[in-house]
């Protein structure tokens, strides 16, 4: 896990508090959960949106202090306006825009005269996270069978990335809705009241939003052609 190390700074401090040779300090740590629902440590290297994000402050040694706990997140090149400010041990927060930001605890704990603060004045070491801009891609086709080969089965997007809001829908030609979805992690497997679709051409319409505040309005014509398997031998004819 990253950790940032404390900084103390140590006022007016007691003989008894020399003596015990023991001060609060804090230990903040992050923890992220991907859009696959994976568990990571590290969010500096571009992620998708949504990302949840946890962090702890992690405090030991508090005993008798009074603590004040306070959370800052601040978009790259603008370390002055927070977008968030919290007074909280704990943050919990997700990320649904993109871009770079650093993530700072700022920690006193008090006692009588006495302060120790955290970080040192020009000693910061804020948790990174990078959010990617967004990207959707739709195929143009798709070889859904009734024994599915895991080959080209489903209707889903060959590629992705911080998507926070999607709504997609299949007509046929005449304007009839077979299926709809609004998960971007969703397909079509090419049924329709429990059949598979006769060969043709469907149309997909897709309305989603980037967490860079892209829209996508989507209609593209996607083909379908059932019974076409990964082992078939037909010099690529007729493949999606």
């Amino acid at each position: 896990m990253r950790s940032i190390l404390p900084y103390l700074i140590l006022l007016c401090a007691p003989a008894w508090a020399w003596a015990q040779d023991v001060y609060p300090s804090v230990d903040p740590k992050a923890s992220y959960t991907t859009v696959e629902g994976e568990e990571t440590d590290d969010a500096s290297s571009g992620q998708q949106a949504p990302l949840v994000a946890r962090f702890t402050a992690n405090p030991s040694d508090v005993d008798g202090w009074t603590a004040r706990y306070e959370w800052k997140i601040f978009r790259e090149g603008d370390n002055k306006t927070p977008i968030v400010h919290r007074f909280e041990e704990d943050l919990e927060y997700t990320f649904a825009e993109s871009g770079t930001f650093q993530i700072q605890l700022y920690a006193t704990f008090v006692m009588g005269n006495d302060t120790i603060a955290f970080p040192e004045e020009g000693e910061a070491n804020p948790f990174i996270v990078n959010i990617s801009e967004s990207k959707l891609l739709f195929p143009n086709a798709f070889s859904p069978n009734a024994e599915p080969d895991q080959f080209n089965d489903k209707l889903k997007p060959k590629e992705y990335q911080s998507i926070i809001d999607f709504k997609a829908a299949v007509f046929t030609r005449w304007g009839q809705k077979v299926y709809s979805w609004d998960n971007i992690e969703g397909d079509w497997d090419g049924r329709w009241n429990g059949r598979l679709v006769n060969d043709g051409v469907y149309f997909l319409v897709v309305n989603a939003k980037g967490a860079d505040g892209k829209k996508y309005n989507i209609r593209k014509a996607i083909t379908v052609i059932t019974g076409y398997h990964k082992n078939d031998t037909n010099n690529g004819e007729n493949q999606p």
